[in-house]
């Protein structure tokens, strides 16, 4: 069974998206354990203080390394983690390969910055992955890790109904995305599902839907400036 530890300041943010839909299903069906770390409780001063304005100054506050060190140490007394990562928006941008690495491992500790950010000894003592999401800032590091915690487990074998729904996703096969899909009914507001689809003629769906995938996957590459 995977185990995923989740440390944040606001860990708030985390427990609604966690406790819902395919994440709340594979928790309940002992596939994955999902535990979140208050970085508050970890702090040493009786007013639980876990930040303080940054050296050399400039904007914002800075989220202090004692408790990331505490509650870290503390982990890592107990379990080996395969993967510890810190959600940057510097890391190594987040994409299926790397959500299939992490899907094989049995610990991932997840660290998630707040405010301005997170002493970098932090980083340079723990971190073994440094993940982003996306060319762009966030308020926290929470967003970023509970979109890495979905495509981690909606992998694990069991979690979801159809064990062949995440083999066939987009960009499960490199850069590969799938071709659009359809259900009832089977014209709305003047809109008709493709003929094809309702033709019943398995090779000629399986054309169609091999030539829609390599349209879209042109386009997303070209929107992507990828060759």
């Amino acid at each position: 069974m995977l185990r995923i530890d989740i440390i944040s300041a606001v860990p708030d943010l985390l427990y609604s998206p966690l406790n819902t839909s395919i994440v709340k299903r594979a928790q309940d069906k002992g596939l994955v354990e999902i535990l979140v770390h208050n970085l508050r409780d970890y702090a040493y001063d009786k007013h639980k203080q876990i930040d303080d304005k940054p050296f050399g100054g400039g904007p914002g506050m800075l989220l202090k390394p004692e408790p990331f060190f505490r509650v870290i140490e503390k982990l890592q007394s107990e379990r080996t983690y395969d993967h510890v990562v810190f959600m940057t928006p510097g890391g190594k941008i987040f994409d299926q390969k790397v959500a299939n690495r992490f899907s094989l491992a049995e610990n991932i500790l997840i660290i998630a910055g707040h405010y301005k950010g997170i002493d970098d000894r932090v980083r340079q003592t723990f971190a073994t992955d440094e993940i982003s999401i996306g060319n762009f800032v966030l308020s926290g590091g929470e967003l970023p890790a509970l979109v890495v915690v979905d495509a981690v487990v909606r992998l694990i074998p069991g979690v979801l109904g159809d064990s062949e729904s995440a083999l066939n996703d987009s960009l499960m096969d490199e850069k590969k995305i799938e071709a659009p899909y359809f259900t009832r009914p089977a014209e709305y507001r003047g809109m008709k599902v493709p003929e094809v689809l309702l033709s019943g003629n398995d090779k000629k769906i399986r054309e169609w839907k091999e030539e829609q995938s390599k349209i879209l996957t042109e386009k997303w590459k070209k929107n992507n400036r990828l060759e």
